[in-house]
């Protein structure tokens, strides 16, 4: 198929208000639909425009012309992929204008309580398409092309695919009525809340998920869902909104596991070439999954074309190639990206006796323009030995033919692990750095957080290192010294010290609150001084209200009882000015 042409997508027609993206308040129309989603779109293929954008969903959704340009590309494989029939794949773009802001209470609920890993997207948009290419002698062209693409900032990838393998296919058949039942439905669906199971109806059926908490456990096993025996119709669960099947996405690479995940623990370029859009979301997904419950805190792309807003700026030779993963299928950019240090190319899924068939690692000097063979390109050496009783068990499994989703549990409790061991030692080291809490007393300014000393950590691992939790051996040192000039070092560092400054916020508000004296500490103070610390505990008590502070609802009550207390003892303007009327 030729559905990628030059020609500029285009405008939606009259579904398209003047409201600002994501500016919906909690009370207006459409506020349930954008706790999941931000909008849908319909993208079909014009014989004279090539990608339009068809419709969108809700009418006061705006997007800009470089959004609306990237959604009608990216909705559509390019020529390459020859994809017939239905076809599920993901993107994610970079939304125009920079963060959402300011971002809804929702959000920010959401966002605490969530795993980091998980957390709404603030700066791009994930795009979830259904893609259907069917013989059709009604058409000019002969075939049948369009797309249904759901856009939110979750990265629930499992959920929405499941949800547009309801809705698509009903909605190429009846068309826009149908769509807009649907969205009306999921305008009624209770917010996505970490750690609860939820029903959510749509078309007849209920999908029962649980929304992932950043207190869980680890567990290698789903959780266990809600009875819903008083349900009809019984819903369909799903074990996980957002783990895609490892074991099937890393079947042609099982051998190099543990080399990619270093590759994405250091934060290294990487370009999946794969067959299809649906191959090539899948192995970027499955790849930057590798390190939860780490954040991933580089740039990715699950599909990427050559007409993406980015491409300039991805494939420059000016400077280094960025902290990305990119996911693509046309051969083209390995051309383009030859200069890049990493290059995984992936051939159609073969089975080759019992184990699926293996690229090799090969030397960049290997790569070819446009027959390059399948292998994992790169001069990068491991610094960690290959597990292998790991693959010994995985072997053993297919030959036993263990179920898939057993063989997936395998390999992610092994990266688990893996990421664990690793982390485990620098949240002991950053702990360590924390001040005693008999070091915070209520009348003075908390103590600060020691700064993090790279050879002083070094120096901890002899004894405190992943050898007490990983049997891997190999250059660890090594493996932390590039980590800590990775981007994924500085995410880590920077949210482990927010969450350190939160805590230690919070010990000096309790501090405060336990304090039996304030009246004695506010007689020989003057005024300047008890108005600082009133404005200091509003400061504080707005941040705790706020969910940024970790305190009991008691200790909120107690503090606002001493701010009214403290501004009692003041003069009479002096509290006008503080409680104006």
């Amino acid at each position: 198929m030729d559905a990628l042409s030059g020609a500029e997508p285009r405008r939606a027609r009259g579904r398209l208000g003047a409201a600002s993206p994501g500016a919906r308040a909690a009370g207006a129309p459409w506020a349930r639909f954008s706790a999941w989603l931000e909008c849908v779109c319909v993208v079909t293929f014009d014989l004279e425009l090539g990608q339009a954008l068809e419709l969108v969903y809700p009418s006061d959704f705006r997007l800009t012309d470089k959004e609306k340009s990237s959604i009608c590309y990216l909705s559509f494989p390019d020529s390459h992929s020859g994809c017939l029939g239905d076809t599920q794949f993901s993107f994610r773009i970079r939304q125009c204008g920079g963060q959402r802001s300011p971002w809804h209470a929702e959000d920010r609920r959401y966002n605490s309580g969530a795993p980091v890993s998980l957390q709404r997207e603030p700066a791009h948009y994930f795009g979830y398409v259904y893609f259907r290419q069917v013989k059709d002698s009604s058409v000019k062209r002969g075939y049948f092309q369009k797309s249904l693409v759901l856009v939110s900032r979750l990265p629930f990838v499992r959920l929405f695919q499941a949800l547009l393998s309801l809705i698509a296919p009903e909605y190429f058949d009846k068309l826009a009525p149908c769509l807009e039942a649907v969205c009306n439905e999921i305008d009624q669906w209770p917010a996505p809340v970490p750690g609860q199971t939820l029903n959510l109806p749509v078309m007849g059926v209920v999908l029962q998920v649980r929304v992932p908490s950043r207190m869980d456990k680890p567990e290698h096993s789903p959780p266990k869902q809600c009875s819903h025996e008083n349900l009809l119709p019984a819903p369909v669960v799903l074990t996980s909104v957002h783990e895609l099947d490892l074991f099937r996405c890393f079947q042609p690479v099982l051998t190099h596991v543990q080399t990619l995940w270093e590759l994405m623990l250091l934060g290294e370029p990487l370009v999946v070439l794969a067959p299809s859009p649906a191959m090539s979301s899948e192995m970027v997904l499955a790849l930057i999954s590798c390190l939860q419950p780490l954040k991933f805190c580089c740039d990715y792309r699950p599909y990427f074309t050559i007409h993406d807003s980015e491409f300039k700026e991805f494939t420059t030779r000016t400077q280094a190639p960025p902290n990305v993963v990119l996911g693509v299928t046309n051969p083209f950019f390995i051309k383009t990206l030859q200069h890049w240090p990493h290059i995984l190319r992936v051939g159609e899924p073969k089975m080759s006796g019992d184990l699926p068939k293996q690229v090799k690692l090969k030397k960049p000097s290997r790569l070819k323009t446009l027959d390059t063979k399948p292998g994992l390109y790169t001069a990068y050496s491991a610094h960690l030995h290959r597990d292998k009783a790991l693959l010994k068990r995985l072997l053993k499994g297919l030959q036993k033919k263990r179920p898939w989703d057993t063989q997936t549990a395998l390999l992610r409790r092994h990266l688990l692990e893996l990421t664990q061991s690793f982390i485990i030692p620098l949240e002991h080291y950053m702990a360590s750095l924390m001040p005693l809490q008999k070091s915070i007393t209520p009348w003075k300014t908390p103590p600060q957080i020691r700064p993090f000393r790279q050879d002083d950590f070094l120096r901890s691992l002899e004894h405190a290192g992943p050898q007490l939790t990983c049997i891997l051996k190999g250059d660890w040192l090594g493996l932390y010294r590039r980590f800590f000039k990775s981007p994924h070092f500085d995410g880590w560092y920077r949210q482990r010290y927010k969450e350190m400054a939160h805590k230690l916020e919070a010990l000096h508000l309790e501090a405060i609150c336990e304090a039996q004296n304030i009246e004695a500490w506010m007689k020989d103070k003057s005024e300047v001084e008890v108005v600082d610390l009133v404005l200091k505990l509003r400061e504080k008590l707005v941040q705790a209200q706020g969910h940024q502070l970790p305190v009991k609802e008691a200790t909120l009550q107690r503090a606002q009882l001493y701010i009214e207390t403290v501004i009692g003892s003041l003069p009479k303007d002096l509290q006008a000015v503080l409680c104006p009327p």
